[in-house]
C-alpha cells in the first residue's frame, strides 16, 4: 500500500516540540475541511473506488477526546436513518457517504469508524485534523491536486490506525452452538437479558424468554457483538446499594413500559443516579472496568459465510 498523511500542517513547521505553525488543531468548518473532503475524493479516483467499507464504527461514548463538542445524531443524520440502520461493521456505503463520514470525524461529531477496500484502499481519520490514506496505486496525480488545494500530501509508512498494530482475537462466532446455549440459558434462567452492541459504545437491550430466541435472531444488527446478562433486579433500591462511590459503572433500566436502555455513569453521581430510577421497574449496575466484566456469554455474530470479520484487540 501507499501510505499517505494528509494534513494542513506544513511539514516546515515541526520542530523538536513538535508543531508551531499557525494552523489550528480544530476543522474550519470551511476551505480547509474542504480540501480534507476532497483529498478523500482525488484518491479514491486514482484508486478506481466508488463504494466503501464501514469498518470498527463508533458513536460518542461517555467520555470525549476530541477538541470539539459531540453533537446530537452524532454527525450521521441524515446520512443514515435515526436507528443507526446501515451504520455497523461492514456496511458498504457510496463515496459520498464515506466523505460525509470524514467531515463528522474531522468535526469531532461524535461518529468514527475506518472505511476501507479490502486490501486497494482505507481512510483513517485521527486526532487534530490528521488523515491518512493508504492506496494500492501511487496516486501521483492525486497528490499533485491535493497538494494545489493547500494540503500536504506526506508519503508515510503505515497508518497509526492500523488494526493490526494492536494484537487481534476471534470471539467467538454466534453459531448454532451459541443460540443453543443462550437458549438453555432462557431455560433454566426462565428470562435473560440480551446485550446487542450494534456499533461501538451503543446497545440495543432485548429480555428473552427461550421461545423468543428464534426471532431475535433473525433481527439482530450484522456484526453485532452479543453480551448475555442475568435479569435484571425488581429491587432497584438493593441493586443501587452495590454502587461504589468510585465506580465507572453502566446503568441498565427498565422503565414503566418495559423498555430497556442504559446510561453510563460514575459512582459520584449516586443521588442523580437515583433520581433518574425513581420511575424504574427494574435495574443492573454493571462495572465499567474490564476486570469486573463477567457476563453470562459472549459472541459475534459471522457473515452469511459463517466467517467472523470483526476485529477486536485484546
Amino acid at each position: 500500500m501507499h501510505v499517505f498523511k494528509v494534513t494542513k500542517y506544513d511539514p516546515a513547521h515541526f520542530g523538536d516540540r513538535g508543531y508551531f505553525g499557525p494552523e489550528d488543531c480544530r476543522s474550519d468548518h470551511g476551505p480547509l475541511e474542504a480540501a480534507y473532503l476532497a483529498a478523500v475524493e482525488a484518491f479514491a479516483e486514482d484508486t478506481g473506488v466508488t463504494e466503501l467499507t464501514i469498518r470498527e464504527p463508533e458513536v460518542a461514548g461517555f467520555v470525549n477526546f476530541g477538541l470539539e463538542p459531540n453533537v446530537d445524531g452524532h454527525g450521521l443524520i441524515g446520512l443514515f436513518p435515526a436507528d443507526l440502520t446501515g451504520y455497523h461493521d461492514g456496511a458498504r456505503v457510496p463515496l459520498a457517504t464515506g466523505v460525509a463520514l470524514v467531515r463528522a470525524m474531522l468535526r469531532d461529531n461524535g461518529a468514527w469508524c475506518r472505511l476501507e477496500v479490502d486490501g486497494r484502499f482505507f481512510v483513517h481519520v485521527g486526532y487534530d485534523q490528521y488523515m491518512y490514506i493508504g492506496s494500492s496505486e501511487p496516486c501521483d496525480d492525486a497528490v499533485g491536486r491535493v497538494s494545489a488545494l493547500g494540503l500536504f500530501p506526506v508519503p508515510f509508512g503505515e497508518s497509526p490506525y492500523d488494526p493490526y498494530f494492536n494484537e487481534l482475537e476471534v470471539p467467538r462466532p454466534a453459531d448454532d452452538a451459541f443460540w443453543a446455549e443462550l437458549t438453555q440459558l432462557a431455560l433454566d434462567r426462565e428470562t435473560v437479558v440480551l446485550e446487542e452492541v450494534y456499533v461501538g459504545n451503543a446497545s440495543r437491550w432485548h429480555r428473552l424468554r427461550a421461545a423468543d430466541v428464534p426471532a431475535i435472531r433473525d433481527e439482530l444488527t450484522p456484526r453485532a457483538r452479543l453480551v448475555v446478562w442475568p435479569e435484571l433486579n425488581e429491587d432497584v433500591v438493593a441493586e443501587l446499594r452495590t454502587l461504589d462511590d468510585s465506580d465507572l459503572v453502566t446503568i441498565v433500566w427498565e422503565d414503566r413500559d418495559g423498555r430497556i436502555t442504559h446510561f453510563w455513569a460514575d459512582g459520584e453521581d449516586r443521588p442523580a443516579i437515583t433520581v433518574h430510577l425513581a420511575k424504574a421497574k427494574s435495574a443492573m449496575v454493571l462495572s465499567g472496568y474490564a476486570d469486573d466484566y463477567d457476563p453470562l456469554l459472549m459472541a459475534v455474530l459471522p457473515d452469511d459465510d459463517g466467517v467472523v470479520r470483526v476485529r477486536r484487540s485484546k
